[in-house]
């Protein structure tokens, strides 16, 4: 699918990328830049930076770059269509008609039908849940003490029985297929049922406040699982769903967010936010994911693990450690006591003992070495061998050497075995690398004719007035004609994110962000400079080429011809002479 170019440069312009990017980010302004830290990477000094009047980003950390709809994509975590409907929704206009494959059109038609059937379910199961014969579940409610601020904020809903929704959706004119591929009916013996008859119903909110699904928690005795989610359709996957993210985004949005609190299940997270804790969340009845730390990392770099106070979750508390290295948070963990999780925490000692918990959570490799110390008995050498093998197998693991030297003090201290015995079993030494020098940077930079090829490449697309126009750059870049040609459609820097393929046309979005100021003062020499590096190195390559015909010919004539241009090549190198690559 794709929209006009013009139709995408007026969203871009009514859209601008500075007053959606500050919706997310603390934009400091400098010149006609604006300056953040990196919301795709960690970071404490800002190197994210958006050029205000090109419209377009570029983190000089982790070079992530692109134009406003680029950026709504990786902040929401959605796909392109889904981040241009955002825009255009905010910015008042009106989507037109795609040219689609037939597939694609169906499948964001179902899309549409599914959130729209969904989204009239949970409204009627909210309401529900305040008519009359639905006592069990108000008693349920008042026995977790739930006040109308966590019904309002979770669209608590209830399911009277087998038919109700059913019911319900055909008068609203959606078939039984439709029930069903939603995840709202099952189907047995030719005949669709509500999968969540008879019980509470929490409705499962994506972070545009979108319905996608359901949880729902049996209120008596059943043969069934007390808890039971509904299944995976076009809209939800429970690996890519984080419950209570609609609340959590509309947290940061009013107030910001220092730190997002990851509790087991989805009661937790109520209890949480009835207790004070409104940056908690939780995932979807199943082991965490990759794709839930990404959600997780859009809102906060500082997650603070709170799971409950059991084996079980002590399991779980060093599953999701593993999948939290490398990611780039701050990631700590609470322990709790005075109950097995956070709900009965609050019911025993209340939201200030809680917090105390919370704001004492150690750093993870804290809780790795007290997992550990659980499994031997230190006292008995054997032991305490497996002991040092097992946590050193951690510390290795942390990416510096300045991480690993306080944990090697705390296995010391616990061993009495010396951090230099300690830091040998380990690897070696810890060497501090000494920062390069200028001179070698500078080498890094210019060094290879690929950063030449880009210099010139970079300076024509963005149009600078240094460039030699006497020159033809075909003749000259002959293996770069695709980017001559990007250049001669003299499109606005944002729209060349429209390309197909941009996102991962890395000389192309080099060019696109190309940082001019490592060469400021000094921008038209070098890039004379390039330019005779890339024409030498061609009348090197053609002058080897008439060497070799020379020597195999016998063709006097032929051999006189090769003389003269042998000649000319020759004099060309040594004047510095461009005029075979000019224009005409």
């Amino acid at each position: 699918m794709f929209f006009s170019v013009e139709w995408l440069q007026e969203l871009k312009r009514k859209c601008d990328l500075v007053s959606i990017a500050s919706n997310y980010l603390r934009l400091e302004q400098k010149g006609r830049r604006f300056w953040a830290c990196c919301p795709f990477h960690n970071e404490k000094t800002p190197s994210f930076s958006i050029d205000a009047e090109d419209g377009i980003y570029y983190c000089f950390g982790c070079k992530e770059s692109g134009d406003v709809i680029k950026f709504v994509e990786k902040m929401e975590n959605i796909e392109f269509y889904d981040a241009v409907k955002l825009l255009a929704d905010k910015a008042g206009m009106q989507l037109p008609e795609l040219e689609t494959s037939e597939e694609a059109g169906k499948k964001q038609k179902l899309k549409e039908r599914l959130l729209e059937a969904l989204s009239l379910a949970q409204k009627h199961y909210e309401e529900n849940l305040y008519n009359k014969d639905a006592y069990e579940a108000q008693q349920y409610i008042k026995k977790r003490k739930f006040t109308r601020r966590e019904l309002n904020d979770f669209k608590i809903g209830y399911s009277k029985n087998w038919t109700d929704i059913v019911e319900y959706l055909h008068q609203k004119g959606f078939s039984d297929n439709e029930l069903v591929t939603a995840g709202i009916c099952g189907r047995k013996n030719n005949r669709v049922y509500d999968v969540l008859a008879g019980r509470l119903v929490f409705p499962i909110f994506n972070s545009f406040n979108e319905c996608i699904g359901f949880s729902a928690r049996a209120l008596g005795q059943t043969d069934f699982a007390k808890y039971l989610n509904t299944a995976e359709t076009p809209v939800f996957q429970k690996g890519r769903v984080v419950f209570g993210i609609n609340l959590l985004k509309k947290l940061k949005q009013q107030q910001g967010l220092d730190k997002i609190i990851l509790v087991e299940g989805q009661m937790d997270v109520i209890a949480m936010h009835k207790g004070g804790f409104k940056n908690t969340v939780a995932c979807m009845g199943t082991a965490l994911t990759k794709d839930h730390i990404q959600e997780l990392k859009r809102y906060s770099k500082n997650i603070v693990l709170c799971f409950d106070n059991d084996s079980a979750g002590e399991k779980a508390t060093m599953r999701a450690i593993e999948l939290f290295r490398g990611e780039g948070v701050d990631l700590k963990v609470a322990s709790l006591h005075g109950g097995k999780d956070a709900d009965e925490v609050l019911n025993n000692l209340g939201s200030a003992e809680l917090e105390k918990m919370i704001d004492s959570a150690e750093p993870y490799m804290n809780f790795i070495i007290k997992h550990y110390q659980k499994q031997f008995d230190l006292s008995k050498p054997e032991e305490k061998g497996r002991f040092v093998k097992a946590v050193l197998n951690e510390i290795k693991k942390l990416e510096l050497d300045t991480e690993r030297e306080p944990y090697l003090d705390i296995v010391r201290d616990l061993t009495n075995i010396p951090v230099e015995v300690l830091r040998r079993d380990l690897g070696g030494k810890i060497k501090v690398e000494e920062p390069k020098k200028e001179s070698e940077v500078k080498t890094n930079i210019e060094g290879g004719n690929i950063k030449a090829v880009t210099f010139i490449l970079s300076s024509l697309l963005h149009h600078k007035d240094f460039v030699n126009n006497q020159i033809d750059y075909y003749k000259l870049l002959d293996d770069y004609e695709r980017y001559l040609e990007i250049i001669e459609l003299n499109m606005p820097l944002s729209s060349l994110y429209d390309l197909e393929g941009t996102d991962k046309d890395m000389l192309l979005l080099d060019m696109i962000n190309y940082n001019f100021s490592l060469y400021k003062d000094v921008e038209e020499k070098y890039f004379n400079e390039c330019v005779w590096m890339i024409a030498e190195e061609k009348l090197k390559k053609e002058q080897a080429r008439l060497n070799a015909e020379y020597k195999n010919c016998e063709d006097l004539t032929r051999r006189a011809e090769i003389a003269k241009d042998l000649g000319k090549i020759a004099r060309d190198l040594k004047n510095k002479n461009l005029e075979v690559f000019y224009v005409g």
